[in-house]
C-alpha cells in the first residue's frame, strides 16, 4: 500500500499532471458515454479539424479567416454532393445487383464444392463438404434476417441520416469561422500553468493531422487505382469493390487481407480459373505492395512511429469501444496516448 501511495504522490503532486488527467478522463467519459448523442457535433469538430489546414494555408495568401472558411466550406459541400449523389446512388445499383447475383455464385459455389470430395478424397470427405454447405446456407438465413430487420429500421435510418446532413454542415462552417472565439473559450477554462497539456498537444496536433490527411489521399489513391485496374480488366462491380479496396487502408494489416476475399471471388465468379483471373490477381496484389511499400512511406513518413503489435492492440481497444470511427481514429488515439507516456517522465525529470 504504501509503494501505491508513494507512486501517486510522485506522478500525481503536480497539478499540470493533475489536470491533464482530469482532461483525458473526461474527453474519453464524454465520448463514451455521450457519443450517440453529441456524434454530429464530434463528427463536425473532427471534418472541421482535417479542413483547417486548408483554410490556414488560403489565409496566408492573405484572405480573412471568414472568406477562407466560406471558400473550403464550398469546396466540401460540393465534394459531399458529388458523393451523395454521385457515388453513393451507383453504390447503391452495384450492390442491389451483387444482391440479385447471390444464389447464382452460391449455385455455382456448391457445384464446385460438391466436387472436392471426388477430386480431393483425402482432404475432403462427403460429410465435411455437406457440413460446409450446410453452414453457407445457414449463414446466409442469418444475411437475409438482418438484411430485413435494416429495412424495417430503414426509416429512423433515413431520418437521422437528413437530421446529420442539415446540422452538419452549419456545425462545420460555425467552426471553421469562429475557431479563435472557440479556442479563446476553452483556453478560459485552462489553469494558468498548462505547458505539459500544451507539449502532448503541440506532438498529438502535429502526428494526427499529418495522419488522417495522409490516410484521406491513401483512400482515394488506392480507391482510383483500383478502380482503374477493374474497370480495364472490365470486373463487374468494379466501383463497389474499388471503395471497398480504399477503404481497407483504414484498418493496416488486417483490412487489406480480408477485402482480398470479395475481389478475388468476383473475379473468380466471372471469369474462372481463367487468364483474367490471374491478370486481375496480380494487378491487385501489386496495388496492395505499392502502397505499403511506396504509397504509405510516403504520405507518413515518420509520423506514425509506432510499434506494429501497439497498432494492432489500439484497433482492437477502439475499435471494440467505438466501432467503425475507432478504428479509424484507432492510431491517433495510440499516439496519444504514446505522447502521453513519452511526455510524463520528461516532465518528471524537468520538475
Amino acid at each position: 500500500m504504501q509503494l501505491i501511495t508513494d507512486w501517486f504522490r510522485r506522478n500525481f503532486s503536480d497539478p499540470q499532471v493533475v489536470f491533464l488527467t482530469f482532461v483525458l478522463v473526461l474527453g474519453f467519459a464524454v465520448v463514451l458515454f455521450m457519443g450517440g448523442m453529441l456524434a454530429p457535433v464530434l463528427a463536425s469538430a473532427v471534418i472541421a479539424y482535417l479542413l483547417e489546414g486548408l483554410v490556414v494555408l488560403i489565409e496566408d495568401k492573405g484572405l480573412p479567416r471568414w472568406l477562407a472558411s466560406s471558400i473550403v466550406f464550398i469546396g466540401f459541400i460540393l465534394m459531399l454532393t458529388v458523393v451523395l449523389f454521385g457515388l453513393l446512388p451507383m453504390l447503391s445499383r452495384q450492390i442491389t445487383q451483387l444482391v440479385q447475383q447471390l444464389p447464382n455464385m452460391i449455385s455455382k459455389g456448391q457445384t464446385v464444392l460438391m466436387t472436392l470430395p471426388e477430386r480431393f478424397p483425402d482432404v475432403v470427405s462427403p460429410v465435411q463438404a455437406q457440413e460446409i454447405l450446410d453452414s453457407i446456407r445457414s449463414e446466409i438465413a442469418s444475411f437475409g434476417q438482418n438484411v430485413l430487420s435494416l429495412s424495417l429500421s430503414s426509416v429512423v435510418g433515413v431520418l437521422t441520416i437528413v437530421l446529420y446532413l442539415v446540422l452538419m454542415p452549419m456545425l462545420v462552417f460555425f467552426f471553421l469561422k469562429d475557431k479563435d472565439p472557440i479556442v479563446g473559450w476553452i483556453s478560459s477554462f485552462l489553469p494558468g500553468d498548462h505547458r505539459l497539456a500544451a507539449r502532448v498537444w503541440f506532438e498529438v496536433d502535429k502526428q494526427i493531422a499529418n495522419y488522417v490527411r495522409g490516410k484521406f489521399w491513401e483512400i482515394v489513391i488506392v480507391w482510383l487505382a483500383s478502380l482503374a485496374v477493374f474497370s480495364f480488366f472490365d470486373l463487374q462491380y468494379a466501383m463497389l469493390l474499388s471503395v471497398l479496396v480504399g477503404l481497407s487502408v483504414v484498418v493496416p494489416y488486417v483490412g487489406a487481407t480480408v477485402v482480398t476475399v470479395p475481389v478475388m471471388l468476383v473475379a473468380w465468379f466471372q471469369w474462372g480459373w481463367g487468364p483474367d483471373f490471374l491478370w486481375v490477381s496480380v494487378a491487385y496484389l501489386v496495388i496492395q505492395a505499392l502502397d505499403g511499400n511506396l504509397l504509405v512511406p510516403l504520405l507518413f513518413g515518420e509520423v506514425v512511429s509506432l510499434h506494429p503489435v501497439a497498432i494492432i492492440v489500439a484497433i482492437l481497444v477502439f475499435g471494440g469501444l467505438w466501432g467503425f470511427w475507432g478504428v479509424f481514429f484507432a492510431i491517433p488515439l495510440a499516439t496519444l496516448v504514446n505522447a502521453i507516456i513519452r511526455a510524463w517522465p520528461v516532465h518528471a525529470r524537468l520538475t
